[in-house]
């Protein structure tokens, strides 16, 4: 793949550096027959990594220079090019092998990196697992425990739906061009039985508690349970919103259903 320059609008960050390279691969540990879909291949440098094991991938890739790039450089048989953008693609249209289920790896886009998360979500049923590269500030915010600073609403909607953990830092100088800041892999499996909840509700109630997190959960909630309310879901109603734990917004969510 020849080199291509970088669009800022579409958030490019070139991976290079081999050893990284080689350590995300390893941490994938891609299997033959694996059902693999690649968010935003670029020039394609962990494509080539997966496909030293894979018999065959899907990718997604908005830009469409590197997808005519992408249609040169790999015949049909072992990659499969879906051109178009991940915040609007169905990953539910990928053929899966009978008894099989996605495998979702990608450098994300850090601009867009918190709506494409809670897109795919809505997938989570049909993935094995995910390995992404983002942000490290995001990656944390991922994983936070309850009583964190930086645990809030990405927090408790990823943590409904998957096991999370933060892999290994990435240092800017592995990109081309090199990111302000660091990067992190983060690990995602999908939980089999989330908490019983309705998605919808419980991101009502999260996203209310946490748009004052400086304030009481009693106060951030008010107009939509009562302290008694609060109380019954096993909430201090003088905690702030950092120190609730998923399975207590899942249980005031259920109150309102």
């Amino acid at each position: 793949m020849k080199q291509h320059v970088a669009r800022k609008r579409f958030g490019q960050n070139f991976l290079h550096d081999q050893h990284v390279l080689g350590s995300i691969t390893d941490s994938i540990n891609p299997q033959v027959g694996d059902a693999m879909v690649e968010i935003g291949p670029g020039l394609a440098a962990m494509t080539d990594q997966l496909l030293r094991t894979l018999k065959h991938m899907h990718v997604v890739e908005l830009d469409r220079d590197l997808v005519a790039r992408l249609e040169k450089a790999y015949p049909r048989d072992k990659l499969t090019i879906h051109s178009g953008d991940a915040l609007k693609f169905d990953f539910g249209t990928i053929p899966v092998p009978e008894g099989q289920k996605l495998r979702i790896v990608g450098n994300l886009p850090y601009n867009i990196s918190s709506p494409l998360l809670f897109h795919l979500a809505s997938f989570a049923p049909l993935v094995q697992d995910q390995h992404f590269m983002l942000q490290k500030e995001v990656v944390e915010r991922m994983v936070a425990e309850p009583g964190s600073k930086v645990y809030g609403r990405l927090s408790v909607m990823l943590q409904w739906r998957y096991d999370m953990s933060l892999l290994f830092v990435v240092p800017p100088e592995a990109f081309d061009p090199p990111p302000k800041v660091d990067s992190a892999i983060v690990r995602m499996i999908p939980i089999a039985e989330p908490l019983a909840c309705d998605a919808g509700t419980l991101e009502a109630v999260v996203q209310k508690a946490f748009s004052q997190r400086r304030k009481v959960i009693r106060n951030c909630l008010s107009g939509m349970f009562t302290e008694a309310q609060i109380i019954a879901a096993g909430i201090n109603p003088t905690d702030r919103p950092e120190a609730v734990g998923l399975a207590q917004y899942v249980a005031l969510a259920n109150l309102l259903n």
